[in-house]
């Protein structure tokens, strides 16, 4: 699972090299409560790659990353500490379930897979980047050669009749005769059209006017004939015992298939398009020319080589030692398939060999059954940093309703506010929320902060239901839904008018989930 920061890939690369670890841990702040330790150690983990690539090329290379294992419970903040993370690095990262390899037959998906997604991410963060610098070059390309389209079927000559006055030098064509008996000849009074070539100073300014119009919108409605590629690439269907996506990762059905289409060729035909559409397809006709894909692959594949990030989530799932019998001969077998990846290897992918002496490895698991100690001591060996996540208390719960920059609660209120309904929350409704989280953790099955979003999806269950019928005024069971309320607000121009608001506050979230929360049967099915 490839994740993005908005925004350009300068300014997250910017970012990463200049902030030091207790400016990473503030902006993990913003997203995710406490977990202090955990934080700390992938802030120092992020700023060791920058000081590496600061060192000489014979020391940097023998540096390796100091990968990391966190261990704690589900729900407290494990995959929400690496997708931020990504987030704040311009580096190919990749999330990836260890179960996974345990779905099929003994050992499961090729390792290997790991980091052929991961090249393949790389390459299309690069591509994004390079797209970017070129992409005024190529729309400029793209609207001259929409330019010229329009002219060659309607704008390059103009028709003119036989009695109108020709200028610019321009030769008229005149009409046909006939003769009469005696060879007099006797010319028609219908006048005819004839096509009068323009010079290089009007075509000129035939596509100026036609480039104006285009920049105005007035010309996205008009139909062109534009000469396309068929992109269909011949089926190849081998017998082999390899599957078909691994042989496609590998480069084995890419090759044959890329050999076949020039063989046979690519077919063309002028398919008619709006000008509007027509742009975007010649735009992405010039990126695709002006593009340098074997430099995006040498860029990619270095930056995979040097700052990739894998995250490994549920190496819980596959710790076990042999036992002889059972699944546990399929998690120690992965085990030490994925072993060579962590400890660095290379793997031949489609765009050459990669190493992976340089890829950062975080692991995460629960381990409720198993213990770290389970795995196998090559691979406890190959993660030095271990950091223990601690469980969420009543306050934890109370901090994630309200500080993240996009917390539960803002989320609630921004999805009302569509409806054109304005929610609050009161301070001990919030509250309410958070020691019910906390207590059905405590009797039931512990799912850390993913037991908030069942609490508040109860509490909000009829308001939801009942959100368009509260805005248009219509009856409804005032019994199941607060009452609105009236207030007063002055606008910044000084002008007062009143809005009304649906507040939710304490005796609405008990009578919601408190029933609910006493009846452990109840609550193991429902929370």
């Amino acid at each position: 699972m490839a994740i993005f920061l908005p925004g350009t890939a300068e300014d997250q690369a910017l970012s990463a090299e200049e902030m030091t670890p207790r400016e990473i841990v503030a902006e993990l702040d913003k997203y995710v409560v406490g977990q202090d330790a955990a934080k700390r150690a992938v802030a120092i983990a992020l700023r060791n790659r920058t000081r590496r690539q600061r060192l000489a090329p014979e020391l940097a290379e023998e540096i390796m990353p100091k990968n990391i294992l966190m261990i704690g419970s589900t729900g407290v903040g494990k995959t929400e500490i690496a997708r931020r993370l990504a987030k704040l690095t311009n580096s190919p990262f990749l999330k990836v379930e260890a179960s996974k390899f345990t779905e099929v037959g003994y050992v499961g998906r090729d390792v290997e897979s790991i980091v052929r997604d991961l090249v393949e991410i790389a390459i299309d963060m690069v591509r994004e980047e390079k797209l970017e610098e070129i992409e005024d070059r190529a729309e400029l390309a793209a609207e001259d050669k929409l330019i010229e389209l329009l002219m060659a079927q309607g704008g390059g000559s103009s028709p003119t009749r036989d009695d109108e006055t020709v200028t610019d030098g321009a030769t008229k064509v005149e009409g046909s005769a006939k003769a009469d008996g005696f060879g007099t000849p006797i010319v028609e009074d219908k006048p005819t059209l004839t096509v009068v070539p323009k010079t290089e100073a009007e075509k000129q300014r035939e596509r100026e006017r036609l480039r104006t119009q285009f920049r105005e919108g007035r010309l996205d409605d008009r139909v062109v004939e534009v000469e396309t590629r068929d992109r269909a690439m011949p089926q190849v269907e081998v017998i082999s015992n390899v599957p078909p996506e691994e042989m496609d990762a590998r480069g084995d059905m890419g090759g044959l298939q890329s050999m076949l289409a020039g063989m046979l060729g690519q077919r063309t035909r002028k398919r008619p398009m709006k000008a509007a559409e027509a742009f975007d397809y010649l735009t992405q006709e010039e990126e695709g020319r002006l593009l340098d894909m074997d430099q995006v692959v040498r860029t990619a594949v270095e930056r995979v080589e040097d700052s990739g990030i894998v995250f490994l989530d549920e190496i819980d799932k596959i710790a076990g030692r042999e036992g002889g019998h059972g699944p546990d001969i399929s998690r120690e077998g992965v085990q030490r398939d994925i072993l060579p990846i962590v400890e660095g290897t290379t793997v031949n992918t489609k765009y050459g060999m990669v190493t992976t002496d340089h890829v950062l490895f975080i692991a995460a698991g629960a381990f409720h059954v198993s213990k770290p100690s389970d795995l196998i001591p090559e691979l406890q060996g190959r993660f030095p940093i271990r950091v223990e996540l601690k469980a969420l208390t009543v306050e934890d719960f109370l901090r994630i309703l309200t500080e993240p920059r996009a917390s539960l609660v803002k989320q609630a209120i921004a999805l009302l506010e569509t409806e054109g309904l304005k929610l609050e929350f009161a301070p001990e409704a919030l509250e309410e929320m958070a020691r019910f989280a906390f207590q059905v953790n405590e009797s039931t099955e512990n799912i850390g902060a993913r037991r908030l979003h069942t609490i508040l999806e109860k509490v909000l269950d009829e308001i939801s239901f009942a959100a368009p019928d509260l805005v248009k005024g219509h009856g409804i069971d005032d019994a199941k839904v607060p009452k609105l309320v009236e207030r007063e607000v002055v606008a910044k121009t000084g002008e007062k008018t009143v809005e009304r608001v649906l507040v939710v506050d304490r005796a609405y979230v008990e009578q919601q989930v408190a029933g609910i929360v006493k009846n452990q049967d109840l609550s193991r099915y429902i929370l």
